[in-house]
């Protein structure tokens, strides 16, 4: 069971905590609602993912909202693929793991998805839910995103909430952060950690605060795994 700390986005900034391996939730933002799973994943099971999906790596995309399907778009310029749901033993023990901090039924996810950002890659700010009907026909809106990284980054890549209410520079790592980390709530990407957060309120309506996107990586790479998890099961 991973240790509890509170929020230090409104807290006084101090140096990042806890040890590679030690498990331990931190509880990032209320607006949006997010939390960090430090070390969620382990070593081996980043580099796992990573070498299953390398060979099957295409150009990202985004959802179109009048037909579903898939098209390109300068919004998103990271490479990526899709895992099927309980696709082995590892990938079904994260998914279970993923259920039981969630509280979201593993049939309610979707399949992991793997993305590579290089250098210069990045994600523009975007929301996770759907504002069309055509995308909530397989399992209803996204609820929530629990988004792992695969990989240290060693300058950019961060994720960022350009809505996020509260006191931004609170964040311990903000001496680390890019120009664009530096523009909302940013988490700094680091192996086996995850970020879990939502995308729906608790009365059920969407969250403005939710906007996110991933800042162009600097120096290095960055792998990352996200899984989308629905109101309700997604059989797609």
């Amino acid at each position: 069971m991973a240790k509890v700390r509170h929020s230090r986005f409104t807290a006084k900034k101090r140096g990042r905590l806890g040890n590679r391996g030690e498990k331990w939730t931190e509880v990032l933002s209320w607006e949006p609602r997010a939390s960090i799973y430090h070390n969620f994943l382990s070593k081996e099971e980043c580099e796992y993912l990573i070498k299953i999906a390398k060979p099957f790596m295409k150009k990202s995309s985004v959802v179109d909202s009048k037909t579903g399907k898939s098209k390109d778009s300068r919004v998103r310029t990271s490479s990526g693929m899709f895992l099927k749901r309980g696709q082995d033993k590892i990938i079904s023990d994260i998914e279970k793991r993923i259920a039981e901090y969630s509280f979201i039924p593993i049939e309610h996810g979707e399949g992991l998805q793997v993305l590579h950002y290089e250098v210069g890659q990045k994600y523009e700010p975007h929301f996770d839910y759907f504002v069309d009907e055509y995308n909530t026909r397989h399992g209803g809106q996204r609820l929530a995103t629990m988004l792992m990284y695969l990989s240290d980054v060693e300058e950019g890549g961060e994720t960022i909430f350009p809505n996020a209410k509260g006191n931004i520079s609170a964040v311990p790592w903000w001496d680390e952060l890019s120009k664009c980390g530096k523009g909302g709530l940013a988490v700094k990407p680091k192996m086996g950690d995850a970020l879990l957060f939502w995308s729906m309120k608790p009365d059920a309506t969407v969250d403005p605060s939710s906007l996110h996107g991933g800042c162009p990586v600097i120096v290095g790479d960055k792998w990352s795994s996200t899984k989308w998890m629905h109101v309700n099961e997604y059989k797609k």
